[in-house]
């Protein structure tokens, strides 16, 4: 896992949470909202920022900015450290390119447990049909 510089490209604002929770819902805006300029951020190449970028799928607005909502936790802080952790680890995965598929060759053994089974089955769907013996 990699450190983060985010102070610069994350921008945290907080909204009122949704749904239930009594009183407190209605006053304290506790979840936290972040928005992430994919773009401008420098410690990303264009290749992972790509990447970023689909795997971000809907979150990602327009303006070419990641949104996220944390708003699980009660507190502010809570739902802050959240939103961080989920963007931190959409920039690891982001960060680690695809390794390449090697193409392989079944093998020999692989081929005859293929044909057997072929076999079995020809045999099993055989016995499926009409029996002949008292016309």
């Amino acid at each position: 896992m990699r450190t983060w510089d985010l102070d610069a490209a994350v921008e945290i604002s907080f909204i009122r949470s949704a749904g239930p929770g009594g009183q407190n819902v209605n006053k304290v805006a506790t979840a936290a909202q972040l928005r992430f300029h994919v773009g401008a951020f420098g410690q990303l190449d264009a290749a992972a920022k790509e990447r970023l970028r689909h795997l971000a799928g809907r979150r990602l607005t327009d303006r070419d900015e990641i949104l996220i909502v944390a708003r699980s936790h009660r507190t502010q802080e809570g739902n802050r450290r959240d939103a961080l952790q989920r963007l931190e680890a959409l920039l690891d995965a982001a960060w680690r390119a695809p390794v390449p598929r090697k193409a392989t060759k079944p093998t020999r053994a692989s081929k005859q447990r293929r044909l057997d089974v072929k076999a079995r089955s020809g045999r099993t769907k055989q016995l499926r049909g009409r029996v002949r013996g008292d016309d």
